[in-house]
């Protein structure tokens, strides 16, 4: 069985050459914006084997959390354009961060855009004392108590978590504080204890804290409940129909990487994330399959771009908030 393994592999990788294509010579180095155990680091443990199974290389994980996404963003576009060095980028830090960041590289000009390989939902949970039923209670109340609630909000201003809930502060008409946290969990753990009432957080690690009664879940921010949390009602059916906001990660590389292996490395992630057990894997972890082409997914994020940029100009928002 070995030996069958091993031809197969062989016969993979020299499939791709002998059509013109590209093949990595040692190892890939995926940048991951996020600490180990968390949604990106997730995500490319579920597809990254197979690009190993298609190229004959593994891709070896490098985590590099901090400042909202910006520092494996710099090591990627600082990198060599060989395809050896590729970003797992999160959604905000390409749409938002250059909008509120002085950064020492611009996505739009540095990146050349792959693939979107995933996405995840958000959902809007309160501290159970929180006197809201439902979306439609907390809005009134937000209303009624205009900058006496307070949300909590993981990775730094202009994390999705933040501008998901800045999203609906501008959709609701409400005014509610934002206070900042390190990451996800301790944000999320903070609504827990009672130190902020509010937030927009990660579906997955919220989800079971809902079902226990130490968070109420009033609506997930996607356009389509999640598979996981199929009896929260999204926010967009509950009177906000234009209301959106899903984390997405994609696969980049310099902007000046040649059109041969951004081709091969996105025919691979079409493959990948649409191979079941990638996709089961997936949904495991809260997230979901979500493939874009390279076209696609820059037209998406220039779509996704304007949004913010309209947005951040509205609620003056600021990188040191």
């Amino acid at each position: 069985m070995k030996a069958i393994a091993l031809f197969t592999l062989a016969f993979a990788v020299n499939a791709v050459a002998a059509d013109g294509g590209w093949r990595p010579d040692r190892p890939v180095r995926l940048l991951i914006p996020q600490a180990p155990g968390g949604a990106a680091d997730a995500a490319a443990r579920a597809f990254t084997p197979k690009f190993l199974e298609a190229l004959g290389q593994p891709w070896v994980l490098d985590n590099r959390p901090g400042a909202a996404g910006n520092i494996a963003a710099e090591l990627v576009a600082q990198s060599n354009p060989d395809g050896q060095t590729v970003l797992l980028g999160l959604s905000t830090s390409i749409t938002a961060n250059p909008l509120l960041y002085k950064l020492p590289y611009n996505p739009q000009r540095d990146f050349a855009p792959i693939a979107m390989v995933t996405a995840g939902q958000y959902v809007l949970v309160l501290h159970p004392t929180v006197k809201a039923e439902t979306l439609k209670d907390f809005v009134a109340l937000a209303r009624a108590r205009p900058g006496t609630l307070n949300f909590s909000s993981g990775g730094g201003t202009g994390a999705p978590s933040h501008l998901a809930a800045e999203l609906f502060k501008s959709r609701a008409g409400i005014d509610i504080v934002h206070v900042p946290y390190k990451g996800g969990a301790p944000a999320t753990n903070a609504v827990i204890a009672g130190e902020v009432q509010i937030m927009f957080a990660n579906l997955l690690l919220a989800a079971p804290q809902a079902r226990a009664g130490r968070l109420r879940a009033l609506g997930v921010a996607g356009l389509k409940r999640a598979a996981i949390a199929p009896d929260i009602p999204t926010i967009a059916e509950q009177g906000y129909p234009d209301f959106e906001m899903a984390s997405w990660y994609g696969l980049f590389v310099p902007a000046r990487t040649p059109a041969r292996i951004v081709d091969v490395i996105g025919r691979e992630a079409a493959r990948a994330i649409n191979a079941q057990e990638v996709v089961d894997n997936l949904a495991r972890q809260g997230l979901e399959a979500a493939y874009k082409n390279s076209g696609e997914f820059k037209a998406h994020i220039g779509r996704e771009t304007a949004m913010w940029a309209k947005l951040i100009k509205e609620a003056n928002i600021k990188a040191d908030q």
